[in-house]
């Protein structure tokens, strides 16, 4: 943020694009997701005093911070609650006071999507729930989700922009969607969606998603007026390619010779987990391979962990001597405590000890309770900030 801001006399400069602050209107703060509290409290070193309020909704267990005039929220995460739908509802009163001499300043970052629950009139937080666990099941992708996300909020796909028109709209975007265009992080509240109704209606039929498994789930249309957007200033200020080129200078200091493989890993956990150990077992002693992206899980089994977890628990079975595999959330949580796992052989060893089985485990889906038994798991508590996902595969 502090790179990314700066404020001098009535212009503010975001990424290097400066936006004047009109005289008597308002400079007001709206950050959503993950990054949301640690944002708002470096913006408000950056901007002082000439901050006239905002919102920050972030996740449960974030860190407290004095916003000054911001007003922090909480809502819940992976899936929405009530008190996601009222914080939403207070965000979007906010903005609609906006007038055209105001400038409203976002920060979208992951874990926006369900946090900026707003149902339509006669729809619930729980249908929309019941739709995401059902896509989440099936192994979906997260365009495919979001898709869903921004059809079934007041508050998502360009809803928040909309709403604050005729105000000067400026986002500054943490993206944890690796290789996508801005508006699919948090499911786009501040950008125009080039998704419609009829989209999102054909991922539900793809995947065999009906009125029984997602009750009372409503559909709405996305603001689709171009004007309604003019204007609008987008910065992508934190990405998974940024955190990945970090780590390859990091790696080199070490003396390793990094690669960034990829941004983009995708596809099925173990397979991904498995494509990772092979690469690596075909590179030189001193190698570091990183790779950001998101990762995917077909729920098969009834166990604990999450996708990266279930990278690790792939690479396992086949890691050789001198070999390391950690894969892990940038958010330090893989669908639950653990941000991911570690994969060596003498974690392997630690799990014959244990009895326990890398394949069994990982056709019940249970990479959680086997790398706890083990005792590799990271844990490393909410990091404030998300950037997708992250291997580091390490030939020693």
């Amino acid at each position: 943020m502090r790179r990314a801001v700066r404020l001098e006399g009535r212009r503010l400069t975001v990424g290097g694009t400066a936006v004047a602050l009109e005289p008597g209107g308002r400079l007001l703060l709206v950050a959503v997701g993950k990054c949301a509290t640690a944002a708002a409290a470096a913006l408000r070193e950056v901007l002082g005093g000439r901050l006239d309020g905002g919102i920050a909704l972030d996740v449960d267990g974030a860190a407290a911070a004095d916003l000054g005039p911001v007003v922090s929220l909480r809502g819940t995460h992976p899936l929405p609650s009530a008190c996601n739908v009222a914080a939403s509802r207070a965000i979007v009163e906010l903005v609609g006071a906006a007038t055209a001499r105001d400038l409203v300043l976002c920060v979208v970052s992951g874990g926006g999507s369900t946090l900026l629950c707003l149902p339509p009139e006669g729809a619930s937080p729980d249908a929309e729930s019941a739709a995401v666990a059902a896509l989440l099941r099936a192994g979906a992708s997260i365009r495919e989700i979001n898709t869903i996300r921004k059809h079934t909020s007041l508050a998502r796909g360009g809803q928040l922009a909309a709403r604050a028109f005729p105000a000067r709209v400026v986002s500054l975007v943490f993206s944890d969607v690796p290789g996508a265009p801005l508006d699919w992080v948090a499911s786009g509240p501040t950008l125009p969606d080039a998704t419609t109704v009829d989209d999102a209606a054909r991922v539900l039929a793809h995947y065999g998603i009906g009125p029984d498994a997602a009750p009372g789930l409503v559909l709405v249309e996305t603001p689709k007026a171009r004007a309604l957007f003019d204007g609008a200033l987008v910065h992508l200020a934190v990405s998974n390619e940024v955190a990945l080129g970090a780590m390859a200078g990091r790696a080199g200091a070490l003396g390793y010779a990094a690669t960034v493989v990829t941004a983009t890993l995708d596809g099925e956990a173990r397979e991904a987990g498995e494509r990772v150990v092979r690469e690596l077992r075909a590179s030189p002693p001193g190698t570091a391979r990183l790779y950001g992206g998101e990762t995917t899980v077909t729920v098969r089994g009834r166990g604990t962990g999450g996708r990266n977890q279930e990278v690790a628990l792939s690479a396992l079975r086949r890691v050789g001597a001198g070999e390391i595999v950690l894969a892990l959330a940038s958010d330090g949580r893989d669908n639950g405590d653990a941000a991911g796992a570690l994969a060596d052989v003498p974690a392997r060893e630690k799990a014959a000890l244990h009895g326990l089985d890398p394949d069994a485990c990982l056709a019940d889906n249970d990479s959680g309770a086997f790398f706890e038994r083990t005792g590799d798991r990271l844990l490393t508590g909410a990091t404030g900030a998300n950037v997708a996902d992250l291997v580091v595969a390490l030939k020693r």
